[in-house]
């Protein structure tokens, strides 16, 4: 069983602010104790909002405004009982954030959907693709929103769980069993191509069905065994909108995946699940990557 101790919160304070945060602290009832700020001062956002070269000055503005939220933040954690750090670096986004999650040991990365344009990331890749391609660290992409407030409240009540059964995806299982205190109902979910369950007879393509159901009650029984209750459920279909289509019938409050972390070609020419649902999902994505060695 794999625990969240340490959470490394980053934030540019337009999509994720203290609120995001406050809901997030539902984890102290599995094992959460540790947060630490992470604010990452672009060195071309700064030139870029003066409309000239970099600027010392408006990097010193940048950091002092940062610093003054995290201490407001910190000190109502400190309030909780809970250990707080600070980092506000300048540098490039993702190894900047890869670094500080190696220093902390942190076991998980909370962070916005990215704020790249759609060019920029068909040339670049999304922020959130190369953290996991680079870490081993579990990244929950997460997007409060107006109308989710549920989710907001309560982002770990009931995870949807899409599997594949790669290791990515039974590394996440570990993870989900650490939060027997939290969850109320975990869905697991397996969504099956029209071809994979093509056969001459009913009776083929029932079986294969069986099968694929029967793979997905063992994960739930590993849930059941922590106290957890859980349901499998079988879709069929193109994996992005089944999934979505599950974590609404499932009122999901956060859409778990494994993630094998494509080659940034690969997933840019290719494209990849887990990339499409963190960056379009309404849902808050949690992505689990390979452990690396």
């Amino acid at each position: 069983m794999m625990e969240f101790k340490k959470l490394l919160f980053v934030t540019k304070f337009e999509e994720l602010g203290f609120d995001a945060l406050q809901s997030l602290l539902i984890l102290r009832k599995a094992s959460l104790d540790h947060v630490v700020f992470v604010n990452v001062i672009e060195r071309e956002k700064v030139a870029m909002h003066r409309g000239v070269g970099y600027q010392k000055d408006e990097e010193v503005r940048l950091r002092e405004t940062a610093n003054i939220r995290f201490i407001d933040w910190a000190e109502d954690l400190f309030e909780q009982g809970m250990e707080v750090g600070v980092y506000i670096v300048v540098g490039s986004l993702v190894p900047q954030v890869i670094k500080a999650a190696q220093k902390e040991e942190a076991d998980l990365i909370v962070i916005g959907r990215s704020h790249k344009g759609l060019l920029e990331q068909f040339y670049a890749g999304s922020d959130v693709m190369e953290l996991i391609r680079r870490t081993s660290t579990p990244v929950l992409v997460y997007k409060p929103s107006p109308d989710k407030i549920s989710v907001l409240e309560k982002p770990f009540e009931r995870p949807l769980l899409a599997t594949d059964w790669s290791p990515a995806s039974l590394r996440a299982v570990e993870y989900l069993r650490g939060l027997k205190d939290i969850a109320e109902e975990i869905n697991v979910i397996h969504v099956a191509s029209e071809k994979e369950l093509s056969g001459s007879s009913s009776m083929e393509i029932q079986k294969t069905r069986k099968e694929k159901r029967q793979k997905l009650d063992e994960i739930c029984d590993v849930f059941e065994a922590e106290g957890i209750p859980a349901k499998s459920h079988v879709y069929i279909g193109d994996p992005v909108p089944e999934i979505e289509k599950a974590a609404r019938e499932c009122q999901a409050t956060v859409i778990v995946l494994g993630s094998s972390g494509k080659a940034a070609w690969i997933e840019r020419w290719v494209g990849s699940i887990p990339s499409e649902i963190a960056e379009n999902s309404v849902y808050p994505t949690l992505l689990i990557p390979l452990e690396r060695k």
